[in-house]
């Protein structure tokens, strides 16, 4: 991914020193085990741990590869440069590339995930707090972009908590499912190494031993994980897509922050861009992008083939590190998120009580006035606040129809705004505990 969507932490994992570091440690454990049941002399495993605080030359890794056109035959080579040929030649005993390769990703993967959980709790204590900060400012609900019935922007924000935090279960489920790592050698079969080499390898790696391998780690856990970042990407662009409605100038119910010396366009100096926003549609749609590839990684020849390799070299870094950017970008425009109550009011009364239909239509079913008829008549007088800018509960009042069913009392009681709002608190038990 480029720097610019890019955060060192993340970026870190996957860079070569750290996935070469990563080979050296899945290697130097498996020679400790096999020295332990006897496979390889105990003085030669201890040999391999000369190189510890070594880092590894990439370029000389390279070099080698360019020759040997594989990547971990090249490190194994440059292993021996340090710790001597006679040393190394139990190195990678009994063990294939897939070993080092599905083990070493899968750690990266949780490492990874890790810093993607950091995140999201920023993301879900951002939106905790505005929820709280907000619970009770009064905003008008939309449902197909229309005007519906008055809500509170606590809601908005505690819904957005509520989905965040499905994802985060969803994140920690995935992480436990992809922390497996495999050192069976070629096809699985443990043929020339033994189980307890891998369970070695795994625990000290922080893993635990894939239940059954060919010769690779199966893709489906994999295509669960990258699914998964999928869908708190969406998650994020859900927000995302609020945040950009709110902004519109005809709404501004909210706005980014707009820092001193920002500038909103080239031409214009008037404007104030949801670009915050905007880059988080984009980055979701990046991270999503990783889905289907993972998915078709599935399916492999026999015991395994190459072809996930290239996907996963590619989704493994770019993936995580876009949804790593977007977590802390969309944490911080959430806490700074400006936020205009008056304006939010505003917006609900611009139809002149119009969003109070539905409670004069339950009034009139339960004053003994059908269904139809109760539709018909609320209807025919909010279309005169729609077409004339009338004043719907003064419509209402004037319509004998409508006044021999209800009192002048009852109806001004259904303008009453707070009973929308009188469960508000069981909703953030259920949400918040």
């Amino acid at each position: 991914m480029i720097p610019r969507y890019s955060r060192p932490d993340m970026v870190a994992i996957w860079s070569p020193e750290s996935k070469f570091k990563i080979w050296f440690e899945i290697e130097a454990y498996a020679c400790d085990a096999q020295a332990a049941i006897g496979v390889i002399p105990k003085a030669n495993a201890e040999a391999v741990w000369r190189a510890k605080d070594v880092t590894f030359d990439v370029a000389r890794i390279d070099e080698i590869e360019a020759v040997t056109k594989h990547d971990v035959i090249a490190f194994l080579t440059h292993l021996a440069e340090h710790i001597g040929a006679d040393d190394a030649r139990f190195v990678h005993q009994g063990m294939t590339s897939s070993d080092v390769l599905d083990t070493t990703f899968n750690v990266q993967l949780v490492r990874a995930t890790d810093l993607l959980l950091v995140g999201m709790n920023r993301v879900l204590a951002a939106l905790k707090s505005r929820a709280m900060e907000h619970k009770d400012s009064v905003r008008i609900g939309r449902s197909h972009g229309i005007h519906a019935e008055p809500t509170t922007m606590g809601l908005t924000f505690a819904r957005f908590y509520a989905e965040m935090h499905r994802g985060r279960a969803r994140l920690v489920n995935a992480r436990a499912e992809i922390a497996t790592g495999a050192v069976s050698g070629a096809v699985g079969t443990f043929a020339n190494i033994d189980p307890s080499v891998e369970e070695h390898v795994c625990q000290m790696m922080g893993l635990t031993p894939e239940p059954i391998s060919t010769q690779i780690i199966p893709r489906d856990r994999h295509a669960m994980f990258f699914a998964t970042l999928g869908v708190i990407a969406s998650s994020i662009e859900n927000i995302a897509i609020e945040i950009r409605h709110m902004q519109r100038t005809e709404v501004l119910e909210a706005e980014e922050f707009f820092s001193p010396g920002q500038k909103g366009s080239s031409a214009m100096p008037h404007k104030r861009n949801p670009v915050l926003s905007e880059n988080l549609t984009g980055l979701a749609r990046l991270v999503r992008m990783s889905v289907t590839p993972a998915l078709e990684n599935v399916a492999m020849w026999h015991e395994r083939d190459i072809s996930h390799s290239s996907v996963e070299r590619a989704i493994g870094p770019d993936t995580t590190i876009t949804l790593d950017f977007a977590l802390h970008r969309l944490a911080g425009l959430v806490e700074k998120l400006v936020i205009y109550p008056e304006t939010m009011l505003a917006n609900m009364n611009k139809f002149r009580g119009l969003v109070m239909s539905q409670r004069v239509l339950l009034a009139l079913t339960q004053a003994g006035v059908s269904r139809e008829d109760s539709y018909r008549l609320v209807q025919r007088n909010a279309m005169k606040v729609w077409e004339k800018g009338a004043d719907f509960k003064t419509e209402l009042l004037a319509d004998t129809e409508v006044t021999a069913a209800l009192t002048p009392a009852q109806i001004e009681e259904k303008f009453d705004i707070g009973y929308h709002t009188k469960h508000v608190d069981t909703i953030f038990k259920r949400v918040f505990g």
